[in-house]
């Protein structure tokens, strides 16, 4: 079967920004030609006309809770949500129940997803057993099952001997250790950042700090060890700054932020409202700016999600008491598209910050060329809606970016060749 992408403008980094046709048969991209008349008749033709054609986005960082809390996300339904959201591989975490600590979670995983016939969904394994940091796991079996990276995500590795070990024992594996930078005692009983708000609202502040001083100790443990470091969820200046150092140095760290840290504030908590709380939570104007810079200067490698769904019961109560975090793979694109209208990112950063890096950054094949997996993203780049939660995939519906104007979405999304999510009908 023969289907042709024609007229679209194909962005693919490093490689191609011209207006092109994709031929795609048996999964893969056979060719990539000038657009105009040809003599192949193709079984599909897609308009891709004053559209955007990019290699399939990535998220590296989401949350998925199956197996252990499918009332919230299942496998299933956050790869569904995924290619809606024009997103054609995903990075689950492990913080499941059981944990992704073992060769059978791992695989389970993996089968799900199989199943689901939607995104591509790698597990990320944990760094040690239970999340407790206590006990590193068996890299190599975790790897020969399938896992793709480690993280204690949503716990730190408080144990600097313990992280030290694992970044030497990940690095013999080809592993990569995404950190979740956080010192708790610093974070103590905080629940939104600390400052004037905070004050303000009475609630207990999370410093800067507690982020900054974490990622300073594991760019020093990536420098000692000279195992790749990747660091999740940069929210803080401080963490900015540290990073863009690190880079100079030339220590092989990357980093990423999401789209809540570049576009909301501490204000967004507004009345209590508990689709605004999260971990790290949302910074100063300041940190917001530093953000964009990051990525406008390349500190920052990645735009994440950190897609972590929570149902009613955990969101629908007191502030102090609500679970940290929000879903995002059915806005992202929308949202970080604004840095693009803004100025902060040309079209191909964009797509460097959320399909090429995170490729790279994993050793994934990624690209619009001949031989490549047919994973495909088609943009269209000034289509304007309102943010409606009631229209998405995902189970939950936890986001402060409802009812927002946005312009921007992915209108078709291909994975493997085949035709996943198709707005354009």
């Amino acid at each position: 079967m023969l289907t042709i992408i024609k007229g679209g403008r194909v962005i693919d980094p490093g490689n191609l920004n011209s207006i092109m046709d994709i031929h795609i048969s048996g999964g893969k991209i056979i060719k990539v030609i000038e657009t105009g008349n040809n003599d192949e008749s193709a079984d599909r033709i897609i308009n891709a006309a004053g559209k955007i054609v990019t290699p399939g986005l990535i998220d590296m960082h989401v949350h998925l809770r199956e197996p252990g809390h499918e009332y919230k996300e299942t496998i299933a339904s956050g790869a569904l949500a995924a290619v809606h959201g024009g997103i054609t591989a995903i990075c689950c975490m492990p913080n499941t129940n059981p944990v992704n600590d073992n060769r059978q979670i791992t695989e389970f995983i993996i089968k799900k997803s199989k199943a689901a016939s939607a995104a591509r969904v790698y597990p990320v394994a944990a760094i040690s057993h239970g999340l407790e940091g206590k006990v590193l796991n068996e890299y190599g079996d975790l790897k020969q099952a399938g896992a793709v990276a480690l993280s204690d995500d949503g716990m730190p590795v408080t144990d600097s001997q313990l992280m030290r070990r694992a970044m030497e024992y990940a690095k013999g594996f080809g592993l990569l250790i995404i950190s979740h930078c956080e010192d708790p005692d610093l974070v103590a009983d905080g629940v939104m950042n600390e400052g004037a708000v905070a004050t303000r609202m009475g609630l207990a502040g999370i410093p800067n700090a507690a982020e900054s001083v974490m990622v300073k100790r594991d760019i020093a443990l990536c420098e000692l060890t000279g195992s790749p470091l990747h660091i999740a969820h940069v929210s803080t200046k401080e963490s900015v700054a540290a990073i863009r150092e690190a880079k100079k140095n030339g220590i092989p760290v990357t980093a990423e932020t999401a789209p809540h840290y570049f576009i909301l504030t501490e204000n967004a908590v507004g009345q209590y409202d508990t689709f605004a709380k999260m971990n790290p939570p949302l910074r100063s104007e300041e940190d917001r700016k530093s953000i964009c810079e990051g990525l406008s200067d390349g500190t920052i490698d990645v735009i994440a999600t950190d897609h972590a769904p929570h149902s009613i019961l955990e969101k629908d109560i007191e502030f102090d008491m609500a679970a940290n975090g929000i879903i995002g793979l059915e806005t992202s694109l929308s949202l970080s598209l604004q840095l693009v209208d803004d100025d902060i990112l040309s079209m191909e950063g964009l797509v460097e910050k959320m399909s090429k890096n995170p490729a790279r950054i994993l050793g994934f094949e990624n690209g619009i060329q001949a031989d490549l997996p047919a994973d495909i993203t088609i943009i269209d780049p000034d289509t304007e809606y309102v943010i409606d939660v009631t229209d998405f995939r995902s189970k939950s519906v936890n986001t402060p970016f409802n009812g927002m104007d946005v312009k921007g979405k992915a209108v078709l999304t291909i994975v493997g060749g085949k035709i996943v999510f198709d707005g354009l009908e």
